[in-house]
């Protein structure tokens, strides 16, 4: 019998509360402390981990002895401070939900605490687990012959309600392309590859446009273009458009090379999907050899429990399948590391500045270097 997992978790709102869903699930697993700030997330998070214990700081989750690792799902901006707090008083398992931080004034700290930390971080990129795009990923380079072109559609539902709406604002979430920085890391990975140049056009155009809080109007974006252009020649194209929840399929990604293409297509979550409309749509790859012609389809079946726990066609429980057994040992290192973490946020910071500045982004090494046009 494995050794039982014992989570202290940060952040209960709604992607918390999938997380706390998913690790109910998990054999040998357990939330045992978790600190949410907000009375009515904390009373929601309760439901999914009745015997937790709730506490009123990092400080006082750190104090509880009976936890393994820690899960920090709280708003992006929060990220980097309590992992720097964590470092300083108990530097267990931590598995960080994306975007691993906000802004480029955070990259001196997170340096800093990448030498300083003693165990295994992870960063949460759910998107590499959705099934059919992880059947995307070990199929390609055979139905493809070598990736050159690979591009990312996601067409969904506008960003929904957080407490304070803290996803509303750019000085909070990083920015849209920060916030689904996901993408980007798919890109990283999908590619095997680093960018040299980010292109990006985008707005906000349909939501959003009549909220206020505070006095003041979300200045997040809602739709745009980005293009890559990769060390090896090949080229990536993200296309998002966050008022189109009428879509099939949420997520669409097809990857092209000289001997064929290769895509998949994910439904969006279940719980948006109507009823009238009969069962959700089923995920599937489909593999379009160039000779001989004749696209060929595969069924991407999710168990149904998985899928109901969640938004993200199931991922969010196979990463913690394997987090979990990073924690236990079985799995020597984090599949997602904090390199692969900061580059996909450097990439979707790039993005926001190009859409802002009309600029093409210039990317060397680890940092974001200059424009050029």
């Amino acid at each position: 019998m494995p050794a039982k997992v014992r989570y202290g978790v940060i952040g209960c709102g709604m992607m918390g509360q999938e997380h706390l869903r998913n690790i109910a699930l998990l054999p040998y697993t357990e939330v045992t402390a978790i600190f949410e700030p907000d009375a009515a997330m904390a009373s929601a998070a309760s439901q999914f981990a009745p015997d937790a214990v709730f506490v009123g700081s990092v400080s006082e989750l750190l104090d509880v002895e009976e936890i393994d690792c820690i899960l920090i799902a709280s708003p992006n901006h929060c990220h980097v401070p309590q992992m720097e707090e964590i470092r300083r008083r108990r530097p267990l398992p931590l598995l960080v939900e994306k975007p691993l931080f906000t802004d480029p004034k955070d990259l001196a700290e997170l340096e800093a605490f990448r030498a300083g930390y003693p165990a295994p971080v992870w960063i949460a990129m759910e998107y590499r687990y959705m099934p059919p795009i992880a059947a995307l990923i070990r199929q390609a380079d055979e139905a493809t012959g070598g990736i050159r072109m690979l591009t990312i559609r996601e067409h969904r539902y506008p960003f929904l309600d957080k407490v304070g709406a803290w996803n509303r604002f750019n000085r909070y979430s990083g920015g849209t392309f920060v916030e689904c920085c996901h993408f980007f890391d798919l890109m990283r990975l999908i590619m095997k590859c680093e960018p040299v140049r980010i292109m990006a056009s985008a707005g906000q155009d349909a939501n959003h446009k009549d909220e206020i809080y505070d006095g003041e109007q979300p200045d997040i974006l809602d739709n745009g273009y980005v293009i890559v252009d990769f060390e090896n020649g090949s080229r990536a194209m993200l296309e998002l458009c966050m008022f189109a929840e009428g879509s099939r399929y949420q997520e669409e990604v097809s990857a092209v090379g000289p001997k064929g293409k290769i895509e998949a297509f994910v439904p969006g979550p279940e719980r948006f999907w109507p009823a009238e409309l009969g069962e959700l749509p089923m995920p599937h790859l489909v593999v379009s050899p160039r000779t001989p012609k004749g696209p060929r389809r595969m069924d991407v079946p999710v168990d149904p429990t998985i899928l109901h726990a969640g938004d993200h066609n199931g991922s969010t429980f196979y990463q913690h399948e394997r987090f979990v057994a990073v924690v236990r040992g079985e799995l020597e290192r984090p599949e997602v590391t904090l390199d692969d973490g900061r580059r996909a946020v450097e990439m979707g910071l790039a993005a926001q500045l190009s859409a802002r500045t009309g600029q093409a982004v210039l990317m060397t090494g680890r940092t974001i270097s200059s424009l050029a046009c």
